[in-house]
């Protein structure tokens, strides 16, 4: 297990793994499970399938709290962060228990972990591809994240080595361009959210030219977005800010895709946000299997 991995897995308050882990079986369960009826609860094994290879695994902890909470244990093959494969199948875990309660957990526990294992995947991708180009600033997600599910995907993110960003409205301020229209400038808008936001939040504004970054380090934010520019505007904006403002962040965003990062790739700017990494991402294939107990393979025979 990577030191980000390590260090992701222990962030997690074990009650918000139970809190989300219960509200996933009881969106998947409401009432009756009428199917348990025809496996009841023997104990069996399942076999966890990867079929997408050279996978980033990301998860565990939402997985096996979803099998605690039915009565399952889980024997983990693979680390979160580690890639699984390059096999077309690779087998990533055991888990054991009843069969209904297996079945019930089943669907809610794959549905996280191909996500979350998906979202891990690109987020490796595309620290490869900056790190390939010796660029060493950091790859950032957005709150561009499914509800309900943000805390999965800001942890698959950690395992993926790239950058969460804020993790919602409360955690840092970011004044966008609606919150300077209606405050009536930068400097109003950065004022204002100073006087409430103490020493300990930073503030970023998100602006459109290189003249409204100026006025925002001027009024005293910290980071300046400078969102949808052309990567060469871009360059010269993030460079002139720079030389202004040696201690300001510059943090680039709007339009970054996984095919033209390296295009917006600068030693002025460092942060590159990326709604991509959680809207539109592939999932990764798992699968699983129970086995067919010995003594009925036996009669069959």
């Amino acid at each position: 297990m990577s030191s980000a991995s390590y260090t992701a897995a222990h962030s997690i308050p074990p009650h918000a793994l139970r809190q989300l882990a219960r509200e996933w079986l009881e969106e998947d369960t409401p009432n009756f499970d009428l199917a348990g009826v025809c496996v009841g609860s023997q104990e069996v094994e399942a076999r966890l399938l990867c079929k997408t290879p050279r996978s980033i695994l990301a998860g565990r902890p939402f997985f096996t709290a979803v099998f605690a909470e039915v009565g399952c244990t889980v024997d983990w093959i693979f680390q979160d962060g580690s890639e699984i494969g390059p096999q077309a199948v690779t087998m990533t875990a055991v888990v054991r228990g009843p069969a209904r309660c297996l079945l019930l957990g089943e669907r809610p526990a794959l549905n996280c972990l191909a996500r979350a294992s998906g979202i891990a995947t690109r987020c490796a991708q595309l620290q490869a591809v900056a790190a390939a180009a010796g660029w060493r600033g950091e790859v950032a997600g957005t709150r561009k994240t499914t509800p309900g599910f943000r805390l999965v995907e800001k942890y698959a993110m950690l395992v993926g080595g790239a950058s969460m960003h804020r993790q919602d409205l409360s955690g840092m301020v970011m004044l966008k361009d609606n919150h300077i229209w209606a405050s009536g400038s930068i400097a109003e808008a950065v004022k204002k959210a100073r006087s409430v936001s103490g020493f300990s939040s930073k503030i970023e504004v998100e602006c459109r030219s290189a003249e409204e970054g100026r006025e925002a380090a001027r009024a005293g934010a910290d980071i300046v977005m400078l969102d949808n520019f052309d990567p060469q505007d871009l360059h010269v904006a993030a460079g002139a800010l720079k030389r202004e403002f040696p201690s300001l962040q510059i943090e680039a965003s709007g339009g970054v895709t996984t095919e033209n990062l390296p295009m917006y790739f600068s030693p002025h700017v460092d942060i590159i946000s990326l709604g991509c990494i959680t809207q539109g991402c592939p999932v990764v294939d798992f699968s699983l299997k129970v086995q067919k107990p010995v003594a009925d393979s036996i009669r069959q025979e």
